[in-house]
């Protein structure tokens, strides 16, 4: 039987999802290459509209923000064994709990109404996340059916909400109220400006800082609370789990609830920093995308917080070379989007066959020298 080494954390967590975007950036130059543009040009554009000036890199950490909760989300349940496609409606759920916090408590100052929404978005989302979770843990119903059916459900739902609850009088538009003024997250460039430092003016907000906060409290989680390690531990093997004397359904609901809850997050971003009301669709595909930001950063919040800055290039930068180059549309951006997302979450093992029995054979060839 031959023998196989297992592959050091570095190869893991670095080299396999580099190796994984490397052929989706090749594979995207060569549809560039198809179209007649020129693949090196599109690169330059690409990374200047991301990175290239001020206004730039406020959009891309814009970005950056959403994928960071939406990929969170995601890890917290893969933990434990869970495929949760649902952080898109329990995103657009939590959206609905700031809005109606934001809207009926408007006369609270700011620091309070801040927690108040905070805890509005995460009781709505992990409210809405609960439910897949009790149908898995308790009645068996698999939680990657449940929650693309609590998707469109959350859809019909805020439709219906938003265009005949929430819906100003006399307006034709299907969104809510704007929130005051005073209760709108500040925007990075004006907290800079009351320090003194010019900064161009971008969506950039106060979220980004609390997505880092949030991204070390997950890690803390994760790894260094008792809650944590039963998480994954089921997620690792719930037969074991269940004769360690933890109860896998219970944890199981957990999980969900604090995915729900990180999804929801997404509206402190959109609805108190951006946009300042409730629209259709304001998550815009986070959710999806979330998925894999989580598989390509291996589940690790370090990992999440570089993927989620790569997608952020990608739609910021996308911006930008639609503008530049008009024979590269928007459509052939989401196309790019689209390799990079199946090349580094759905073909994401593709080369770890070949990397481990590489890895294995220089192994056994290390230790047979240090033997002889």
């Amino acid at each position: 039987m031959s023998k196989t080494v297992e592959l050091p954390r570095w190869i893991d967590v670095g080299a396999l999802p580099l190796l994984n975007l490397l052929l989706a950036l090749v594979v995207s130059g060569l549809v560039v290459l198809a179209i007649g543009e020129n693949p090196v040009q599109v690169v330059e554009i690409l990374l200047y509209g991301a990175f290239g000036y001020e206004e730039a890199w406020g959009y891309t950490l814009y970005y950056t923000t959403n994928f960071i909760f939406t990929g969170l989300a995601f890890a917290v349940a893969f933990h434990c064994g869970l495929f949760n496609i649902g952080a898109e409606g329990q995103a657009y759920i939590g959206g609905l709990g700031v809005t109606l916090a934001a809207l009926y408590l408007d006369f609270l100052p700011f620091p309070i109404m801040l927690v108040v929404a905070m805890l509005a978005a995460m009781i709505f989302g992990a409210a809405w996340a609960y439910i897949p979770a009790y149908l898995q843990a308790r009645r068996g119903s698999h939680v990657v059916i449940t929650t693309i059916m609590f998707n469109f459900i959350a859809s019909s739902l805020m439709v219906y909400l938003l265009v005949n609850v929430l819906r100003p009088e006399g307006s034709m538009t299907p969104e809510s109220e704007q929130i005051a003024e005073h209760l709108r997250l500040p925007f990075i460039h004006d907290i800079a400006a009351a320090l003194g430092i010019d900064m161009a003016s971008s969506p950039l907000n106060l979220s980004f800082v609390y997505a880092i906060v949030i991204s070390v409290m997950v890690w803390l989680f994760i790894w260094h609370t008792r809650w944590g390690y039963a998480i994954r531990t089921v997620g690792a093997n719930a037969v074991a789990a269940t004769y360690a004397g933890l109860e896998p359904g219970r944890f199981i609901i957990i999980a969900m609830m604090i995915s729900g809850a990180l999804s929801s997050f997404v509206a402190l971003n959109e609805v108190m920093g951006v946009q300042h009301r409730l629209l259709i669709d304001f998550t815009a595909g986070y959710g999806f995308v979330g998925i894999a930001v989580a598989l390509m950063g291996r589940n690790h919040p370090f990992g999440i917080f570089l993927a989620a800055l790569l997608f952020g290039m990608l739609y910021q930068g996308g911006a930008e070379l639609s503008f530049e180059i008009p024979t590269i549309s928007n459509d052939m951006v989401v196309v790019i989007q689209g390799l990079v997302i199946l090349f580094t979450g759905a073909m994401e093992h593709m080369f770890r066959p070949r990397v481990t029995k590489i890895y294995t054979a220089w192994r056994l060839r290390q230790d047979a020298g240090e033997a002889a």
